[in-house]
């Protein structure tokens, strides 16, 4: 059950299947103004008992003619709401409103200079000639009745067309990209100029009115987390916090397998800084025994994730008053599952990670009061919850833990050895980022890390140490570039950040004789080694 309160005001983005159709969402949200992804084939109906103020088409991968190709219904563009579409939306739009749609002699993929062809409110505050960005072989050839071409290139007859009687906008390009110069000005035009909207979705007023929402759900009745230091429990337990206080259970299993020094911030933030029922429930040992010679990875995970519940239950079935339990869910782990009818036309990437073994007669209701938040703004509300930096710009970090950064099976040995390396990692090229931040002003700047780490590999290596032969252990440095995990380069990190570390954890990590340098881009790696 979602705790998200929904603003007065949003707009709907209809989902085609496009690869930008989040960052669409996530640029109206950079305006201050909330909007939702919806599946394209949500009928007319369904749209008026949302009451949008506005609906955005994203492009897709599709031919408009193709026999299983996505379609709106033309009822949408009838009910008066103001529509902007985008590349595939501007083809939908047309065909569906008796227009054609046919191929170019050549396909545009890139940049490309649009010509004004009509005086447009989209276009406001936008010079004539400007650079767009196309991705498209498909295009409008004959615009529907009444409608108006705005823009041209030299290839695409009809870059942008428009009916502004019945409030019908779209283009062929692509301006929720960085790379349409004038984008979210034709973006802000839409939403400020043409539909009247304001720019009221702001932090503190997402705050008050989640708290409210969590308050009138919960009642006088208690909520149970299972708090596990990450980002988004983290968020939830304080905005849980702010709005219900000591009615909130935070339960911290604690498996063993976090980096060093973890545990000891998540007690110290939430039994100090929040007023909860902080429960440390110290489970190490038993996961030391069940993960003894354990290799394979996703057995690991398997032990790792079933004792979580074995532990966090065992706590759960002795509290009095608990109905509900708070998870960490956010906007994309939703739209990502399909397991709402949020996703619309988009691939499903992954199961609902948030799946709940409940045990034989228990259960609590769920509230997920981050279900319609990005990872950026999850991160803002933590901030302006007062969380400390450390935990909402914490790097993402896998469930398991060290237990998958240790190739092989997992030792009291090999986790302090692990635990001490990448510390050292993880201090040097925090002090790397910094430095950078410094010289450029920019916290994520061109060669800012995004993601940095130590693995310990199942092998051991010659060495000499102290004029006498070693045998001991080598560790992985992993360190990349990336946005948002789909991909990744590896960090080009300068050669005396690259002998600190490897100087440093020799020096100051016993077992430990060698550092080598993971030097592989995903693909066709992946970030994690297993």
């Amino acid at each position: 059950m979602s705790q998200t309160a929904m603003p007065d005001q949003k707009v709907l983005v209809f989902d085609f299947g496009a690869q930008y159709g989040q960052l669409i969402a996530r640029r109206v949200r950079d305006l201050h103004v909330y909007s939702e992804i919806v599946p394209c084939d949500i009928t007319a109906d369904e749209v008026r008992a949302l009451a949008p103020a506005a609906i955005i088409l994203s492009g897709g991968p599709a031919s408009v003619y193709a026999e299983d190709a996505p379609s709106i219904d033309p009822e949408v563009l009838r009910l008066g709401i103001p529509v902007l579409g985008f590349c595939y939306g501007q083809q939908a739009m047309a065909v569906a409103l008796g227009g054609e749609v046919g191929h170019t002699e050549k396909g545009e993929y890139g940049p490309a200079v649009i010509m004004r062809a009509a005086e447009s409110a989209l276009f406001d505050g936008t010079p004539g000639e400007q650079t767009v960005w196309m991705s498209h072989r498909d295009a409008v050839t004959r615009v529907p009745e009444g409608f108006a071409i705005t823009s041209r290139t030299e290839v695409c007859p009809v870059a942008s067309m428009e009916c502004p009687e019945r409030k019908l906008f779209a283009t062929q390009f692509h301006p929720e990209v960085r790379h349409t110069e004038f984008g979210q000005t034709m973006l802000r035009n839409f939403l400020f100029g043409i539909c009247g909207l304001v720019s009221d979705w702001t932090m503190d007023s997402i705050i008050d009115d989640s708290v409210a929402a969590i308050r009138a759900k919960v009642g006088e009745s208690r909520v149970i987390l299972g708090l596990s230091g990450g980002v988004d429990s983290s968020v939830v337990a304080a905005l849980c916090a702010r709005a219900i206080g000591k009615q909130l259970v935070c339960v911290f299993v604690n498996h063993g397998l976090l980096r060093k020094g973890e545990p000891e911030e998540v007690e110290e933030v939430f039994t100090k800084q929040f007023d909860v029922d902080f429960i440390h429930v110290h489970a190490e040992e038993r996961y030391m025994r069940l993960l003894a010679g354990v290799t394979e990875p996703e057995e690991k995970r398997r032990i790792i994730g079933t004792q979580f519940w074995k532990e966090f239950f065992a706590v759960a079935e002795e509290l009095d008053g608990v109905k509900y339990l708070a998870q960490g869910t956010i906007y994309p782990d939703i739209i990502e599952s399909g397991a709402r009818k949020t996703g619309g036309k988009a691939s499903t990437i992954k199961s609902h990670h948030n799946l709940i073994p409940f045990p034989e007669g228990v259960h609590f209701d769920l509230i997920e009061p981050l279900d319609h938040f990005f990872k950026d703004e999850v991160r803002a509300l933590g901030t302006a919850l007062g969380l400390p930096d450390y935990i909402v710009h914490r790097q993402p970090f896998p469930g398991p833990g060290l237990a998958i950064r240790i190739i092989g099976d997992v030792t009291p040995e090999k986790l302090e050895i692990l635990k001490n390396a990448d510390a050292i990692v993880r201090e040097e090229l925090d002090a790397y980022n910094e430095r950078l931040f410094a010289e450029t002003g920019e916290r994520n700047s061109e060669h800012s890390v995004w993601q940095y780490f130590a693995v310990l590999p199942d092998i051991k290596s010659v060495g000499v140490m102290g004029d006498e032969r070693t045998y001991a252990r080598p560790v992985i440095l992993r360190a990349v570039e990336s946005s948002d995990a789909m991909t990744a380069d590896w960090a080009r990190l300068p050669y005396d950040v690259l002998a600190r570390v490897s100087g440093r954890i020799v020096a100051e990590v016993p077992g430990v004789n060698r550092v080598v340098y993971d030097i592989t881009s995903k693909p066709p790696a992946t970030i994690e080694w297993e």
